[in-house]
C-alpha cells in the first residue's frame, strides 16, 4: 500500500476504507488508474477487513477473489472499501468497492467478492 500510496480512511470490525490519490505512475495508456492497481488496492481491503476480525496470532492469505471493472478508473482520489460478508475459522468471505472522487462527487469504478484464509503457525507468514 505504500507504493500506491495509500492510507486507512476508517477502520471498524469486519470493514475498512482506505484511500490513494490519482497517481500518473499508477496509471495505464490512457491514463486510467491500471486494473492491476485497482485489484491490488481492492484486495487490500477485503484483506485487512477480513484480518480485523481474526485472533491476534492469525495471518491472513487471499486465495481467491473476482473483479468487475463498471468504469474506468478517473478521479482525483480513489476510496476503496473492504467488508467481510461471511467471517469464519479458518474462509472469511468478503467484498470489496472502488469509487472514483472527483469535483466533490463520487462514481463507483469496481467491484471485488474475494475469499481470504486465516493462516496459524505456518513457517514464513507472520501475524
Amino acid at each position: 500500500m505504500k507504493t500506491v500510496n495509500a492510507s486507512i480512511l476508517a477502520i471498524r470490525p469486519g470493514e475498512i476504507e482506505l484511500k490513494f490519490p490519482y497517481q500518473s505512475s499508477l496509471t495505464q495508456q490512457h491514463g486510467f488508474i491500471h486494473a492491476g492497481i485497482v485489484s491490488t488496492v481492492l484486495d487490500s481491503a477485503c484483506g485487512y477487513a477480513a484480518f480485523s476480525l481474526m485472533p491476534e496470532n492469525a495471518a491472513v492469505l487471499t486465495i481467491e477473489f473476482k473483479i468487475n471493472f463498471l468504469s474506468p478508473a478517473k478521479g482525483e482520489w480513489f476510496r476503496a472499501i473492504g467488508k467481510v460478508k461471511k467471517p469464519g475459522n479458518i474462509i472469511t468471505v468478503t467484498e470489496g468497492e472502488l469509487f472514483a472522487h472527483i469535483d466533490g462527487g463520487q462514481k463507483l469504478i469496481a467491484t471485488m467478492v474475494g475469499t481470504i484464509m486465516s493462516v496459524y503457525n505456518r513457517e514464513g507468514i507472520e501475524s
